[in-house]
C-alpha cells in the first residue's frame, strides 16, 4: 500500500523485509511463520484520487477491510497477526480486524515521529497515512483512553488539540530524553495493557532516528536511537501483553543497502523474545 502517502516506494517495503530474512529469522526463534502475501493495491496511476483531503481513501478503505477480515481470522484461529506495511493508513485495517475478534479495541501503542491523528478537514496534505488514527478513533477500533504515542518529534498544530481534547497519553522524544525509553514503556504499558494478548504496537519507522533508519518518506531528525527502539520491543515483549505487531513507512527506494528493513527485522524479533543471553 502506497496511497496513503505522496513519496512512492513504501509498497515495495514488505518485499524488503522478506529479503532481509524475516521469516528465516523468525523460525531460528522458533515461530511458526505463514506467509499470507500481498494485499492487492492499485497503483496511483491507475486510482482515482476522490476527495483531495482524503486521497485515495474509498480504495484504501476497502484495501483495509481485506486486511481487517485476514486479521480477524487469524486472531479468531489464535494466531498472532503480523503486518508489514506499507504506507501507515494500512493500521486502519489492523487494528479494526483485531477489535472485531476481540470484542473491544486493543491497547494501542503507536511509534512515531507523527501523530497520525489528523482528519480530512485538519490535514494539509490530504495524505491518508497521516489521519489513521483518526479513522481508527471513528470506527470505535481504538479508546484513547488505553491509547499512548512514543517518540513524537513532529506534530502538526491541530493534531496537538485534538491529542490534548482526547487526553491520549504522548511520550514526545522529549519525554523520552527526560524519563529514558524503559520507564517511558513502563508507564505505556501500565496504561493500555489489560493482560495477555491485550497490547498491538503499530510502529512505523520514521519513529527512528534517520541515521539508523534512512529508509522512510518522511524522516524526522531526533529520533528513538537504535539501542532505545531494541528496549521498546524488549520491554513490551517481557511484558507479555503483546498480542499484535505491524511495522510500516519502509521505502526502499530511499533505503541504504536494505538498512531499515535490516532494523525492522531486528525489532520484530526482539517483539516476539529473542534476547542476548
Amino acid at each position: 500500500m502506497d496511497l496513503g502517502a505522496d513519496r512512492r516506494g513504501v509498497d515495495m517495503g514488505p518485499s524488503a523485509i522478506r529479503y532481509a530474512r524475516l521469516k528465516e529469522q523468525l523460525e531460528k526463534l522458533g515461530v511458526e511463520v505463514t506467509d499470507h502475501g500481498n494485499l492487492g493495491v492499485p497503483v496511483p496511476e491507475s486510482a482515482t484520487v476522490a476527495e483531495q483531503n482524503a486521497k485515495y481513501f474509498p480504495i484504501i478503505q476497502a484495501v483495509c477491510e481485506e486486511l481487517a477480515d485476514i486479521v480477524a481470522s487469524i486472531v479468531a484461529q489464535g494466531s498472532f497477526p503480523l503486518v508489514l506495511g506499507g504506507d501507515h493508513s494500512i493500521a486502519i485495517g489492523t487494528i479494526a480486524g483485531i477489535a472485531r475478534t476481540r470484542g473491544k479495541a486493543p491497547g494501542v501503542i503507536w511509534v512515531d515521529a507523527h501523530g497520525d491523528i489528523n482528519t480530512p478537514l485538519t490535514s494539509a496534505t490530504g495524505n491518508v497515512h497521516g489521519m489513521p488514527v483518526h479513522f481508527a478513533l471513528e470506527q470505535h477500533a481504538v479508546d484513547p483512553a488505553r491509547m499512548a504515542f512514543i517518540g513524537l518529534r513532529d506534530v502538526d498544530e491541530p493534531e496537538k488539540k485534538i491529542i490534548r481534547e482526547l487526553g491520549v497519553r504522548a511520550f514526545t522524544m522529549a519525554d523520552v530524553d527526560r524519563l529514558g525509553m524503559s520507564r517511558v514503556v513502563d508507564e505505556a504499558l501500565a496504561l493500555v495493557a489489560e493482560g495477555e494478548n491485550s497490547v498491538h504496537v503499530s510502529f512505523d519507522m520514521d519513529g527512528v532516528d534517520p541515521q539508523e533508519a534512512p529508509g522512510v518518506g518522511t524522516p524526522v531528525r531526533g529520533g528513538i536511537t537504535y539501542r532505545e527502539a531494541h528496549l521498546l520491543m524488549e520491554g513490551v515483549a517481557a511484558s507479555g501483553t503483546l498480542g499484535s505487531l505491524e511495522v510500516t513507512e519502509i521505502n526502499p527506494i530511499l533505503d541504504r543497502e536494505n538498512k531499515t528493513a535490516i532494523l525492522a527485522v531486528e525489532l520484530i524479533l526482539s517483539a516476539l523474545g529473542k534476547t542476548t543471553l
